[in-house]
């Protein structure tokens, strides 16, 4: 599964509603860590099939990035049933990913 972009609009169904687990990238189109971390989002995304990948720019939806207290980007959140159980900020590596993912996964 690939990579979706959504924002306020969509943030309930696709990742609140969601029973399972919900992998989500704060990012701006402008950010330097963003844009390497990018690649490695959308490899995870297609081997793990049973997490879902989204990316939200923090730009075009301040409101739900004040919601989450993301100060600082990039930012990941994990939801399992609708609620964060996890979140992270900074670049990693796709081992650092991985690590964080199956942490909740457990």
């Amino acid at each position: 599964m690939a990579v979706t972009h959504i924002g306020k609009d969509d943030f309930k169904t696709k990742v609140l509603d969601d029973k399972g687990l919900v992998f989500v990238d704060f990012y701006a189109q402008w950010c330097g860590p963003c844009k390497m971390t990018s690649p490695i989002i959308d490899e995870l995304s297609q081997e793990i099939k049973d997490v879902k990948f989204f990316k939200v720019d923090v730009d075009a939806n301040q409101e739900l990035a004040g919601n989450y207290s993301i100060f600082s980007i990039p930012t990941f959140m994990i939801f399992k049933g609708g609620q964060p159980v996890s979140q992270f900020v900074g670049a990693q590596g796709k081992e650092g990913f991985l690590q964080e993912i199956n942490k909740v996964k457990a």
